[in-house]
């Protein structure tokens, strides 16, 4: 059984990328995953400043005292992540941007996450959509030496529901459902 983190990018409750989220969840709760999953629009986070501060500190926490302090435990905790965004202009939502970048602190030598999963939504039909957010995505993944659970990519789905039904719910579903 891992403990598996879902962080969900999107501002829209109940929106598509939240729907795709929903399902790796069950999938993985199937398999017999713990899994929390948070939403970016219930915390407050501010973007990382690049101070520094972190690096100098004695406890190597975090000068800015935000919603990320309630974010770090959990984080911590996991052996995997998936990341689940939206796409906005070819990238991930700022929100979701600004929990990542405050991984820049000494704090992330904490975590024990070991392997990271990626479900990303976008309006746009155009192969190359999801391609700048793979390729940081695999760096990530090369940079801290984590295993890559697997991507699930919906592509054309803008308005609220317009995933619902489609075969990009069961593939999240398995994906999440062959963690067991």
């Amino acid at each position: 059984m891992s403990r598996i983190l879902v962080i969900v990018g999107s501002m829209r409750k109940h929106g598509n990328t939240e729907v795709l989220a929903s399902e790796f969840e069950k999938g993985a709760r199937d398999g017999n995953n713990n899994v929390t999953v948070i939403s970016v629009r219930d915390y407050n986070i501010v973007p990382c400043t690049g101070c520094n501060a972190c690096h100098r500190r004695e406890n190597k926490d975090c000068v800015i005292n935000d919603d990320m302090q309630k974010i770090f435990p959990i984080l911590r905790d996991a052996d995997i992540i998936v990341i689940a965004s939206p796409v906005y202009f070819y990238g991930i939502s700022a929100r979701l941007k600004s929990i990542i970048d405050r991984l820049h602190q000494p704090a992330r030598s904490a975590m024990k996450v070991k392997k990271l999963g990626l479900l990303l939504v976008a309006a746009d039909t155009i192969p190359s959509v999801f391609d700048a957010i793979k390729m940081q995505y695999n760096l990530i993944l090369d940079y801290f030496h984590l295993d890559n659970i697997g991507e699930v990519l919906a592509y054309g789905v803008e308005a609220v529901g317009d995933i619902e039904g489609k075969p990009i719910l069961d593939e999240a579903y398995q994906l999440g459902k062959r963690l067991e």
